[in-house]
């Protein structure tokens, strides 16, 4: 076996392990949260009233779940991106 065969080998496990490096325990435990938290999102399909400053608005709630969600992680990615 030649240097060079061997050194394929291990570049493609590499990229095998690339998963396994890039599946942190950190990153596991957000992924399982954002799960639970769309399936909070969706069981809620019922209409709600929100006001909205001065109007009232009628909206299914998970609607209102949804974006109140997405609002969060924007200001929470542009915070951890301001810190570093």
């Amino acid at each position: 076996m030649s240097p060079k065969t061997s050194e394929r080998g291990t570049k493609a496990g590499g990229r095998r392990g690339s998963l396994a490096e890039a599946m942190t325990p950190g990153r596991i435990v957000v992924l399982v949260l954002v799960v639970l938290a769309l399936v909070f999102i969706f069981e809620n399909t019922g209409e709600t009233e929100i006001r909205l400053l001065i109007p009232v608005v009628t909206m299914p709630l998970w609607v209102a779940l949804l974006s109140t969600g997405v609002i969060g992680a924007l200001f929470g990615a542009f915070f951890m991106r301001r810190r570093r």
